[in-house]
């Protein structure tokens, strides 16, 4: 498989073809995800909430995000690698959306980023796009103004609110953005929107209309463990979070009574080795081991 570019997300929207993206924020998650075959990953803000354990995106940093960025980078041989631009990174001035756009792709090794907003932040997408680096839209439910929506809310309802999306959007595709993500758009007014741009449409909670999906990899892995909140959009793909839990179970059980680590994971020291010791340091090593079983 060949490395994904903004050419092949252009070409998937001409042919019909989804396109499949995940969050990832680590190098061995991106490595398994790249290795089966998703064509893009995000590196989401959404880091915050699932790596980081805050309570929403805005206290994200640039230092987080270039930190896991590159790791994920590592790890990601084919897939497109977006990164999210976090809270208050380019919403100061347009000169401030180019310089730490240019830090994600140099220093996290990204290959596009991602930032919120549509008529407000046009201005920053052109600038972004002009400086050569490629630029996916979020529009819809946009985490980083959760305070301003009052909570996390479907957007687009009623038909005022439906015709700013669609401004956005055109807004959005116009500055020179290669995609654009819905976040809890109704899936109606998301299919109609994807129809009338001519760049792809990600969609998470925008229903199967949009050219392609995108889910946070912890979701639709049911990784929270028991009660964990479950986002209406998510399909759980697996119960990754049971079998996790159950093996660090396993894990205490066998630590606690010795049966592991067994022979087969030890290393043998030469019987010369240990005479020499024993006779240099008498019996004491083993007396401790007896009397610790």
């Amino acid at each position: 498989m060949k490395k994904i570019t903004i050419a092949d997300f252009a070409a998937m929207k001409k042919s019909g073809e989804k396109i499949t993206m995940l969050t990832s924020y680590d190098y061995s998650t991106a490595r398994l995800a790249d290795s089966a075959g998703i064509e893009s990953i995000l590196v989401g803000d959404s880091l915050g909430m699932v790596m980081l354990g805050y309570s929403d995106t805005v206290s994200v940093t640039m230092e987080d995000m270039l930190h896991h960025c590159a790791a994920v980078s590592r790890g990601a041989e084919n897939a497109l690698v977006i990164c999210d631009m976090p809270f208050m990174s380019y919403q100061t001035s347009v000169y401030d959306a180019v310089r730490n756009a240019g830090r994600l792709m140099q220093e996290g090794r990204a290959g596009a980023v991602k930032l919120e907003g549509g008529t407000d932040y046009a201005e920053h997408i052109r600038a972004i796009v002009k400086a050569s680096i490629p630029v996916c839209g979020h529009i819809g439910l946009t985490p980083q103004s959760v305070n301003a929506f009052g909570g996390f809310k479907v957007q687009g309802k009623t038909a005022d609110a439906a015709r700013r999306l669609i401004e956005d959007a055109l807004a959005v595709e116009e500055a020179g953005a290669f995609a654009v993500v819905l976040e809890c758009v109704p899936a109606e007014l998301a299919e109609y929107v994807s129809g009338m741009l001519s760049i792809p449409t990600i969609g998470i909670g925008a229903g199967a209309g949009c050219g392609g999906q995108v889910l946070v990899y912890q979701d639709m892995l049911a990784m929270y463990g028991d009660g964990g909140f479950t986002p209406k959009f998510v399909k759980r793909f697996a119960d990754a979070g049971s079998v996790m839990k159950q093996a660090f179970g396993e894990y205490i059980k066998e630590v606690k009574d010795g049966s592991f680590p067994a022979e087969q994971h030890t290393f043998k020291a030469d019987r010369s080795v240990m005479e020499e010791i024993k006779k240099l340091y008498g019996s004491k090593g083993d007396g401790a081991a007896e009397g610790a079983e």
